[in-house]
C-alpha cells in the first residue's frame, strides 16, 4: 500500500495509523467517545442536534449508536460544528474508521491499491517485445485523457469531499471507457478507498446479495451496466438498491461507475407506449443525468498527446498509431478490434461461418453463452457450395482452434468459456426452475465482432440451418422466445411457430403468453383457456389475469371476476383495470372507480385516462379533466387528445390548439383513424397542415 496512507497492513487488512496511532475499530470509538462528550458539555439533548445540523433523526442515533456503522463525513463535520469540537481532528478520525469499517461487519470489495486493472476487464494492449518484464506480461499503454476525464475528476472530487456520485460512461466497444474509470479512481486509492466488483456467481446476482451492504469510501465497480440494470429478473430491483445507496446520507460518500453500449442506454432512456409495458421504469429514472457519451476517436489535441507520449518511449502507443493515427480510433486499436476484424475477414470458410452464425444469435437476441454443438449445425448453410463439400471430418475441430488463438495476446474471436454454476440455498427457487444448462462446450463471440455484427448483418436474415440448430440445441427459454419473434419478424413463420412452442415447453412466460393471445385471435377459446390453466398451475399469477379475459369474453362474468380478484391478491395490477370493466358492464360504475383508483395507487397511470372517461360519461367535465391532465403528466400522452377535444367543447379554442400540438408532438395520432390532434388544429387553421403538423399561414 502507499505509504503516503499513512497505513500498515496485516494480512490486506488495515491495521494501524500513523497520524491517529489508531486501529479502525478503535479510531470509531473514540469517535463516539468524543462525539458523546461534546454532546454532554454541551448540555444537548440528540434531539438538539437535529434541529442545530438538520440532519435526520436517524442519522444523529446512529452517529452515536454503539453498533451503527462509521458516520460519514458530512455527518461528523456537522455534529463536530454543532458541539464545537475540532473539526479536523474529527475528520481524521472518521477517515481512518471508514478506511477499514468495522473489523466484524466489513464492506465488500478491498482496497483500490490491491486490485489488478486487468482483473476489473480493462483491456489489456498485448506485450512489447525486448521489453524487460516476462514474457507474456499484459501491459497498458501512457494514458492519453480527454474531454470525458473532464466530468470523471469532478464526480471523484465530489465523492472524496463527501458526496456520493454516479456516473456511467456510454460508448461503443473498446473505446476506452473501462480504461477511463481506472484512471478516474486513482486519487481514491491513495485516501484508502475500497473497490467492489460485483461478479461471482452472475454480476447480477453478486449486487442484490451485496449492495446493502456496501460502507462509506466504496466505488462500486460496474462495468457493462447491461448485465446488472438490464437483467431481466433483477435490473430494476438493482436500481432501486442503487438509488437507496446513493441517497443515505449515512452511507455517504460511495461512487458507482459504470460503463455502458449506446444501444441499450437508448433501450433503457425509451419511454414506454401509452398503455404498453415499462420494464425499465426505475433503471431510466437512475440513469436520468448520469450518462457521459464517450467519443468514437480522439481529437487533434488527443492525438497529439498521444504522439507525445509515443515520442518519449511509449511503444504500445507508437505502434497503435501507425494504424490509427489518421482516424483516431485509438481505443480501439489498442483493444485488438482491428485485429479481431481483420481475423474474421481473412479467416478459413469455415472459421467466418461459425463467427457469423454466432454474429447472427447475438444480434438476435441468444445469450452471451454459445453452445457448440448449436453452432457447429447451424454454419452449415453460412458455406458456399464450393466450400462445403471441400470440408473434411474434422473441420469444425479445425475451426474451433483457429478462433481460439489470441489476438495481440489478450483477445480471441471466439472463446470457449466455462460458466460459473449457479450456488443457490436448498429449496425452491422463487423465480422458477433453474434454466437448463447446454449439456457440452459454449463459447462467446468477442464483444467487438458482436458489435461489427449488429451493425453490417441488420438487415441480414440467417439461413435454415440456423434455425434448424437452434431448434435441434438451445434449451434456454429466454433464448428460444427471442428468436421465435425474429423468425415471426422475418417471415419465418413455421420456425416461429416451433421456436414459440419450444421456448413454452422450456418454462418462457412470454411464448406461452403468446401462444395464448394466437389461440384467442383464431377463435380457439378452449385451447386457449387450456393454455392459460397450465400458465396458472406453473405458479404463473400473471396468467390469471389473461384466463379471467377468457372468461370475460366467453359471458362467464362471475368466473372472470372470481379470477381477476385472485390476480390481484397475488400482487396483478392489471387485473383491476379488468374489474372495472366487468363492473363497468355490470352498471357498477362507482365499483368501476374504486377499482381504476386502486391501479392508479399502485402506479398504473394507465388507468387515469380511464378513470376521465368515466367521469365524462357521468358528466363531471371538471373532475374528467383534471384526472385527463394527471395522465398526461404520467407519461400517457393519448390524455392530450381528449383534453384537447374537453376544452373545444368548453369553446376554449387556444387552450384545445395547444394541446393538440402537445399530442402531435409526442407522435399521438398516428393510430387513429381522424388524427383528433390535426383535426383540432385544422379547425384553426382553415389553410391547411404542413406535413410536419405546422399550420400553413394565411397567405400561402
Amino acid at each position: 500500500m502507499n505509504t503516503g496512507e499513512h497505513l500498515t497492513t496485516r494480512g490486506g487488512e488495515h491495521v494501524h495509523d500513523e497520524r491517529t496511532g489508531h486501529t479502525p475499530d478503535s479510531a470509531l470509538t473514540e469517535l463516539r467517545r468524543r462525539l458523546e462528550g461534546g454532546l454532554a458539555r454541551a448540555r444537548l439533548k440528540k434531539t438538539d442536534l437535529v434541529a442545530r445540523t438538520r440532519l435526520s433523526r436517524t442519522t444523529v442515533q446512529l452517529a452515536f449508536q454503539t453498533d451503527g456503522p462509521v458516520p460519514s463525513t458530512q455527518t461528523v463535520t456537522a455534529l463536530a460544528r454543532a458541539l464545537k469540537l475540532p473539526m479536523e481532528e474529527l475528520q481524521a478520525l472518521q477517515q481512518v474508521a471508514a478506511g477499514g469499517g468495522s473489523s466484524d461487519r466489513p464492506g465488500p470489495g478491498r482496497p483500490i491499491g490491491q486490485w489488478d486493472p486487468h482483473a476489473l476487464e480493462v483491456h489489456p494492449a498485448g506485450t512489447v517485445q525486448g521489453d524487460t518484464g516476462s514474457p507474456g506480461q499484459r501491459l497498458l499503454p501512457g494514458y492519453v485523457p480527454r474531454e470525458h476525464d473532464r466530468i470523471l475528476t469532478e464526480a471523484v472530487q465530489d465523492a472524496a469531499t463527501g458526496r456520493s456520485r454516479m456516473l456511467v460512461l456510454v460508448g461503443s466497444s473498446s473505446t476506452g471507457k473501462t480504461r477511463a474509470c481506472w484512471e478516474a479512481v486513482q486519487p481514491l486509492a491513495k485516501q484508502g478507498w475500497r473497490l467492489w466488483h460485483p461478479f461471482d456467481p452472475t454480476r447480477a446476482e453478486a449486487a442484490l446479495e451485496d449492495l446493502a451492504r456496501v460502507v462509506s469510501r466504496t466505488v462500486v465497480w460496474l462495468n457493462e451496466v447491461q448485465h446488472y440494470l438490464g437483467d431481466p429478473g433483477a435490473g430494476e430491483r438493482i436500481a432501486a438498491a442503487l438509488h437507496a445507496l446513493l441517497t443515505t446520507p449515512e452511507r455517504a460518500p460511495v461512487l458507482v461507475l459504470g460503463t455502458l453500449w449506446p444501444e441499450y442506454a437508448t433501450e433503457y432512456a425509451a419511454l414506454p407506449t401509452p398503455g404498453g409495458p415499462d420494464p425499465h421504469s426505475r433503471v431510466r429514472e437512475l440513469l436520468a443525468g448520469c450518462t457521459v457519451r464517450i467519443p468514437e476517436a480522439f481529437d487533434d489535441r488527443a492525438l497529439a498527446e498521444a504522439r507525445v507520449k509515443a515520442e518519449r518511449g511509449d511503444r504500445l502507443l507508437a505502434d497503435a498509431l501507425t494504424r490509427a493515427g489518421k482516424d483516431g480510433r485509438l481505443a480501439q486499436d489498442l483493444a485488438g478490434g482491428p485485429a479481431l476484424l481483420e481475423r474474421y475477414q481473412t479467416g478459413s470458410p469455415a472459421a467466418r461461418a461459425l463467427l457469423e452464425a454466432a454474429m447472427d444469435a447475438r444480434r438476435l437476441g441468444v445469450g452471451l453463452h454459445l453452445p457448440q454443438a448449436f453452432l457447429t449445425d447451424a454454419a452449415a448453410d453460412y458455406l458456399h457450395d464450393t466450400d462445403w463439400n471441400q470440408l473434411t471430418d474434422d473441420w469444425a475441430e479445425k475451426a474451433y482452434a483457429e478462433l481460439a488463438e489470441h489476438v495481440h495476446g489478450k483477445h480471441a474471436p471466439l472463446s470457449r468459456i466455462t460458466p460459473r454454476l449457479q450456488r443457490r440455498p436448498p429449496g425452491p427457487s422463487p423465480d422458477g426452475a433453474p434454466s437448463p444448462r447446454p449439456t457440452g462446450p459454449v463459447f462467446r463471440l468477442a464483444d467487438y465482432l458482436e458489435q461489427h455484427g449488429r451493425t453490417t448483418r441488420r438487415h441480414l436474415c440467417p439461413p435454415a440451418s440456423f434455425w434448424h440448430a437452434a431448434y435441434t440445441h438451445l434449451t434456454h427459454p429466454d433464448d428460444l422466445y427471442h428468436l421465435a419473434t425474429a423468425a415471426e419478424n422475418r417471415h419465418r413463420l413455421q420456425w416461429a411457430h416451433h421456436l414459440r412452442h419450444q421456448a413454452a415447453d422450456c418454462g418462457s412466460p412470454n411464448a406461452l403468453f403468446r401462444l395464448i393471445r394466437m389461440r384467442r385471435e383464431a377463435g380457439d377459446r378452449e385451447g386457449a383457456e387450456n393454455l392459460a390453466r397450465q400458465a396458472v398451475d406453473r405458479g404463473n399469477s400473471g396468467a390469471l389475469s389473461l384466463l379471467a379475459l377468457i372468461r370475460e369474453e366467453a359471458g362467464d362474468r362471475e368466473g372472470a371476476e372470481n379470477l381477476a380478484r385472485q390476480a390481484v391478491d397475488r400482487g396483478n395490477s392489471d387485473a383491476l383495470s379488468l374489474l372495472a370493466e366487468i363492473r363497468k358492464e355490470a352498471g357498477d360504475r362507482e365499483g368501476a372507480e374504486n377499482f381504476l383508483q386502486q391501479a392508479v395507487d399502485r402506479g398504473d397511470s394507465g388507468a387515469l385516462s380511464r378513470l376521465a372517461e368515466l367521469r365524462e360519461k357521468a358528466e363531471d367535465r371538471e373532475g374528467a379533466e383534471i384526472l385527463a391532465r394527471q395522465a398526461a403528466d404520467h407519461g400517457a400522452p393519448v390524455a392530450l387528445v381528449r383534453l384537447a377535444e374537453m376544452r373545444e367543447a368548453a369553446g376554449d379554442r387556444e387552450g384545445a390548439e395547444i394541446l393538440a400540438r402537445q399530442a402531435a408532438d409526442h407522435g399521438v395520432g398516428h393510430g387513429f383513424s381522424e388524427n383528433p390532434p390535426r383535426t383540432i388544429l385544422a379547425r384553426r387553421w382553415p389553410n391547411g397542415l404542413d406535413p410536419d403538423g405546422t399550420p400553413t399561414p394565411p397567405w400561402q
